[in-house]
This record gives C-alpha cells, structure tokens and sequence, in this order.
C-alpha cells in the first residue's frame, strides 16, 4: 500500500503545565459609615386631655414649635393677638415669642419641638397652618417611631411639605380680652348655636348692652353680629371637613334656613360650603 500524499503535524503529547495567572485583586477598602443626618424634630409631646396648664403662663423658648389640636380648642394669646386653635388647625410659634395657652375645652393635641439650627421653616411670626389627615398621621407616625427610624427623614420633609399657612380667605377669629365680652366669646365658641342676642348676654354678665357692643368692636374690630358669625363659619368649615352635610352643619351652627346658611358662608369665605366637604374615599 502507497504511503499517503500528505502526514500531519504530530499533536502536542501534554497541555503547559501552568495557565498564566492573574495579577491578584486589591483589597476593597472599607465602606465609610454615613453618620444618621440629626433630626430637626427635638420632641413631640401629645395625649389625651391635654390641660396645656405647663403652657397657661405667658413665656418665650428659644426653639420654635408647632401646637395643635384634634379634639381641644385652644386659645393663644401673642403680643400682637390672640389666636382661637379649633380642632383640625395648628399654630407655628416662632422661637423668642412670647405666648400664653389656655383650653377652652379640653381634648387630644400635640406640641412638636424644633431645633433652631435645622428647622427649614423660617416664619418670624406666630402662623396658623391647618392640620389634615394627612399631615395628622405623618405627626402620629413620628411619634411613634424613634430619630435612627429609616422612614424618619423621607416623614420629616413630607410634614415640612405640607405645613403651609392658612389661606387668606381663612376664617380668623380674635379672641377678647375684657372679661365680661371674653365670658361670651367662650360660651358661643364652645356652642356657636346659642341664639341668644347681645341683650340676653348683657344680663348673664352683669353689663350694659352699650358697654358690650362697644367692647366687641374695640377689642375685636367686629361689632357682635359679625363675630359671632365668624365664630358660626370657622366652626362650620370643621364639621364640613369632617363629612357633615351642609343641611346638618348649618343647624349645628345655629341656622334655621339653610339658605341663610349659606349665603352667610358665601360672606364670609368667597365660596360654597359644599367647597369644604371632604369626601372619604371609597
């Protein structure tokens, strides 16, 4: 047999010995901590029945706070005046501003303490700010959950977020401050139906229905009339936030006709009750 027209190349009888090695990893240094950003939140302090009685003395802090109700109503008298704090509403105090607090009727509230170096809200004066649900359960969370919380920064701006000033058209109620026309401020407040008119008033309290109307006109820019329908509106506009109907909200608030209910709301807020109903969701 003839021998064939081509031979390979004999084969490699062993693979190398060694692969070439790769140049060894360096040593991942270690990750640096990121310290915990301090909170601006330096206490929240809230309850049941809060008396506020640590509050009742006119006095000034150096950190600013926000105080609010969900059940009380409060009154914080200021150097410049004197604020009516329903339930669902809230005061900023600036630190360094002198302020007194008193409960006109007593309930669950909050008092949120800041620290001055890292607040973001820079108001230089006392500022109403209504408190929502949502805003509501953002405080109510972090209440409950410590500073080192991983939820806590992301709570803390959206509160920020949502502490905004009461628009203008808000319903703002100067509280007197003689003691005879103060004694009918408290009583319509705490039940804005009473129908009773300047002269029934001036019998339960010892005065002179001059003395009376001239006293609310001084001491709160308003004659009677208008006050109390201040004091009727700014108490309608809570029920109404609350899911209340506007026929059951206006007699809560001392109107017999729905129609005077109304057109006093339009008055005194450029809108319709029906803007103020909150409708739960489904």
């Amino acid at each position: 047999m003839s021998s064939p027209d081509h031979v390979p190349a004999a084969l490699p009888t062993a693979l190398p010995t060694a692969l070439p090695t790769a140049p060894p990893a360096r040593p991942t240094p270690p990750a640096l901590s990121t310290p915990p950003a301090r909170s601006p939140i330096l206490s929240i302090d809230r309850g049941e029945d809060e008396s506020y009685e640590q509050y009742e003395t006119a006095h000034s802090h150096a950190e600013p706070m926000l105080l609010w109700t969900s059940t009380a109503t409060l009154t914080v008298s200021t150097a410049a005046r004197d604020w009516l704090i329903p339930p669902g509403y809230g005061l900023w105090i600036p630190g360094g501003a002198e302020h007194a607090v008193a409960a006109l009727r007593e309930g669950e509230g909050s008092v949120i303490t800041f620290a001055p170096d890292r607040c973001p809200i820079t108001w230089t004066r006392p500022t109403g700010v209504p408190v929502g649900p949502l805003l509501l359960e953002l405080i109510a969370h972090l209440h409950r959950t410590g500073p080192q919380d991983r939820s806590r920064p992301h709570a803390e701006a959206l509160m920020f977020e949502l502490l905004t000033p009461l628009p203008t058209h808000d319903i703002q109620v100067s509280m007197p401050a003689d003691p005879r026309v103060r004694a009918i401020a408290e009583r319509l407040i705490a039940d804005p139906a009473d129908q009773r008119e300047l002269g029934a008033w001036a019998d339960h309290v010892h005065a002179g229905v001059r003395t009376l109307s001239r006293l609310f006109l001084s001491e709160t820019g308003l004659s009677f009339a208008r006050w109390r329908t201040q004091v009727r509106i700014r108490a309608a506009v809570q029920l109404l936030s609350n899911g209340a109907t506007v026929d059951a909200v206006a007699r809560a608030v001392g109107y017999r006709k729905t129609s005077a209910f109304i057109n006093a709301f339009r008055r005194a807020t450029g809108q319709t009750p029906g803007t103020y109903i909150h409708e739960p969701p489904p």
